[in-house]
């Protein structure tokens, strides 16, 4: 059974930084693509970033002018994703999700809570 498991999220001033880890477990197989998907309240669920097992990364451009400079990461040795978010804006209050594909599969951690103070 896959586990995804995301880790990093608390509360933060705006102007400061976070950073996201989200470990995979479970299974023998690397993720091929993760990504970090935030939900703000009352909205559906949205892409911010992925990246491949090969460290091709792509960043959603509808979000790219919005967002805070956003990098994400992996370790493939470790099954893990990361998403360094410096310069946090109110705006940037969410849970952030952690999406893994595992051989064809999609898999969901629970989320962290972000919440970015004025």
């Amino acid at each position: 059974q896959v586990q995804v498991v995301e880790s990093g999220g608390g509360s933060v001033q705006a102007g400061g930084s976070l950073r996201l880890s989200c470990v995979t477990s479970g299974s023998i197989f690397r993720p091929r693509t993760m990504a970090w998907y935030h939900q703000e309240p009352g909205k559906e669920r949205e892409l911010v970033a992925r990246i491949t097992s090969g460290g091709t990364t792509n960043y959603v451009d509808s979000v790219k002018g919005r967002f805070t400079i956003s990098t994400i990461s992996r370790d493939n040795g470790q099954n893990t994703v990361y998403l360094q978010m410096n310069s946090l804006k109110p705006e940037d209050t969410a849970v952030y999700y952690c999406y893994a594909d595992v051989r064809g599969k999609d898999y969901w951690g629970k989320g962290t809570l972000v919440t970015v103070s004025p």
